[in-house]
């Protein structure tokens, strides 16, 4: 995709001229700017080394409360050539699933931090002794909503803030709450609610803002204005890309009320949701829920002057069945500009 500080100027997603009242609730919205969700394209390529930036495999997954060692292996991927692993899980069962991911990654990478609410937790793994690249790990969790549907499936958000090699980033896992597509404004509500409120506990007004944010989980978001056998249909023939102008989670960040500024892959992979247990097979219950992309990843750079990024994946893995969720993944590399110094290792950074 090239230099992402192009993609920040150029970037053409679908955002309407007309001038909007901006909504403020996102982490680092500057106030009265609007700029939606910029979509960009997956170069599947990644040459950066582990010398000269940060490369970050980011993964979520609704688990529909149903875990096996070899899903977590496979969602995880066997190619492990990453600085950071993130995975977000939602619908997480009681067994332990930390230690089934720690088993995973055994070879390669161990745990350098978790925040956990029920249901909802969150990881950050690193590659072995990578702990000394580590700094002020602070995590903090938001609930939101009710319990959707099952005593233990909390909504909300559970963050991570790190330095890591002198980056200062947020990790942000949530679950939005469901009601389907007529209760947009309650999803929107809470993500703001959430990226208002989480980490307010440690507010500095002399602080660092993070240069890299990152959210990831089940927002949701369903497809608007299409019912859903014309929408099984174009996807049954390999033309599921139209119904992009159909998500809600795009809809509203172009109307100004979400997630400004953010970045995220082209939509190419097949809605993630809602499919029959064991099976690639699309709902079949008595409600045949309009397929969605429910599950999603996107990043924002916090400071683009010194910052730039490049997308390398973004990806349903489909040979999953044990959920009625596909996890999703994005491989993103960050890099300081080369007209910039990199921030020192040794500094104490306080976000």
């Amino acid at each position: 995709m090239g230099n992402f500080n192009t993609t920040l100027v150029s970037c053409k997603g679908r955002r309407s001229k007309q001038k909007r009242k901006p909504v403020v609730g996102s982490f680092n919205n500057p106030i009265g700017t609007h700029e939606g969700i910029k979509t960009i394209e997956a170069d599947n390529l990644c040459n950066l080394s582990r010398d000269s930036g940060l490369c970050i495999c980011v993964v979520t997954w609704n688990m529909n409360g149903q875990v096996s060692y070899e899903d977590l292996v496979e969602m995880t991927g066997r190619n492990r050539r990453f600085d950071l692993l993130v995975v977000g899980l939602q619908e997480v069962p009681r067994d332990n699933v930390a230690r089934l991911l720690q088993d995973a990654l055994v070879e390669t990478h161990e745990l350098l931090g978790k925040a956990m609410m029920q249901s909802l937790q969150l990881y950050v793994f690193g590659p072995k002794n990578s702990d000394l690249f580590l700094k002020d790990l602070k995590v903090d969790k938001h609930s939101v909503g009710g319990f959707g549907g099952m005593m233990r499936r909390k909504k909300g958000a559970v963050g991570i803030r790190i330095s890591y090699k002198g980056f200062r980033m947020v990790f942000i896992n949530c679950h939005l709450s469901a009601a389907h597509a007529g209760n947009v404004e309650e999803r929107n509500a809470e993500c703001r609610h959430i990226s208002h409120s989480l980490f307010s506990k440690y507010w500095n007004p002399y602080a660092r803002p993070p240069q890299i944010t990152i959210w990831l989980g089940d927002l949701n978001y369903r497809l608007q204005g299409i019912y859903t056998h014309p929408a099984r249909d174009l996807i049954q023939r390999n033309l599921h890309t139209l119904l992009r102008s159909k998500d809600q989670l795009l809809q509203e960040a172009e109307r100004g009320q979400i997630l400004n500024g953010y970045c995220e892959g082209t939509l190419t992979f097949k809605p993630t949701y809602k499919y029959n247990l064991g099976s690639s097979n699309y709902d079949t219950s008595y409600k045949v829920r309009v397929p969605s992309w429910t599950d999603r990843i996107l990043f924002k750079i916090g400071d683009p002057g010194n910052i730039t990024a490049s997308l390398h994946c973004y990806e349903s893995v489909d040979d999953i069945y044990s959920s009625d969720h596909k996890p999703v993944r994005a491989h993103i590399c960050f890099k300081v500009s080369k007209y910039q110094s990199h921030p020192t290792r040794n500094s104490i950074v306080d976000m």
